[in-house]
């Protein structure tokens, strides 16, 4: 399978171009600056902007799917507009290509704690997430508000669980669907590496067609 990746030198990117080569998958990572990629068997650099569909198009066409980490940056003074410019202009370069698998890294943000209560909408969450990653949280949650309503595209959308940090690969993962995963009384986590699997998992295996999902480690008792 051919796979475009964006957003490749992000801290879930990066992880899911390692798992993709991995797997013995023909990938073309789409950056601003190709001299910044390092050269490696069955990986493909080209120059895009993930602002323009027409440049995501470009790099899109004659591939099997796509994977966007896509992310304007957490200190990006204009996150929220910049977050929501470049969900939607991949969105709509994919769809010119004819290219209809698409899977997305979203945040855990848009994740339900309660019946019709978000994560990002939280006391909680505005006491301890800093306060430049909100407008991302928010614009990730209205992403996927767009994205439900897309009827063209095989889309999944995979959001992290609440704590998303470096740690070794397993393979083991648990999934679930809206809600927030836990861990007794307290959200539940995984290490990058193992989301990285549960997201190419999805690729190779679509269970989650036009749907969202999560995942989070295993606990003790599964």
């Amino acid at each position: 399978m051919k796979v475009v990746l964006i957003g490749s030198s992000g801290f879930v990117g990066k992880h899911l171009q390692k798992e993709l080569l991995q797997r013995g998958y023909d990938v073309t990572v789409m950056v601003r600056k190709t001299g910044a990629v390092a050269p490696q068997e069955g990986l493909t650099v080209v120059s895009g902007d993930a602002y323009s569909s027409e440049s995501v198009a470009s790099a899109v066409k004659n591939h099997d799917a796509v994977v966007s980490a896509f992310n304007p940056g957490w200190n990006d003074p204009e996150l929220f507009d910049n977050f929501i410019r470049g969900s939607d202009a991949i969105v709509r370069g994919v769809e010119a290509t004819g290219v209809r698998r698409l899977v997305v890294i979203g945040g855990a943000g848009s994740l339900f704690v309660a019946p019709g209560v978000q994560l990002v909408d939280t006391e909680d969450f505005a006491a301890h997430v800093p306060p430049n990653i909100v407008p991302g949280a928010r614009a990730a949650r209205d992403a996927l508000n767009t994205m439900r309503s897309n009827t063209s595209l095989d889309w999944t959308f995979v959001s992290p669980p609440a704590f998303l940090e470096e740690g070794e690969r397993t393979g083991a993962y648990r999934i679930g669907g809206e809600d927030l995963l836990m861990d007794g009384d307290k959200p539940a986590g995984i290490s990058v590496a193992d989301f990285a699997v549960a997201v190419v998992d999805e690729l190779e295996t679509p269970r989650h067609i036009k749907a969202r999902f999560t995942v989070a480690r295993k606990t003790s008792a599964e």
